[in-house]
């Protein structure tokens, strides 16, 4: 599972209503929930974020929250 697909289980959400309110297919969000090598992009994200009311800021921070600078 990936980093938005424990987000989204965390918060309950329902995958089919999310496909629904984004326009994204529900083929896409299962490739972006469960198969690690997918890349979430930024207007697919946002739109995930306003369909599950929550903050678009707030999300990107948990989702990259591992994310980090290369050392020099």
């Amino acid at each position: 599972m990936t980093n938005l697909g424990e987000y989204l289980a965390k918060k309950s959400v329902n995958k089919s209503m999310v496909a629904r309110k984004t326009g994204l297919s529900k083929a896409r969000i299962n490739e972006l929930t469960m198969t690690t090598t997918s890349k979430l992009r930024l207007d697919e994200m946002y739109l995930i974020a306003l369909a599950i009311d929550t903050d678009p800021c707030e999300m990107m921070k948990t989702l990259c929250q591992d994310l980090r600078l290369a050392e020099e």
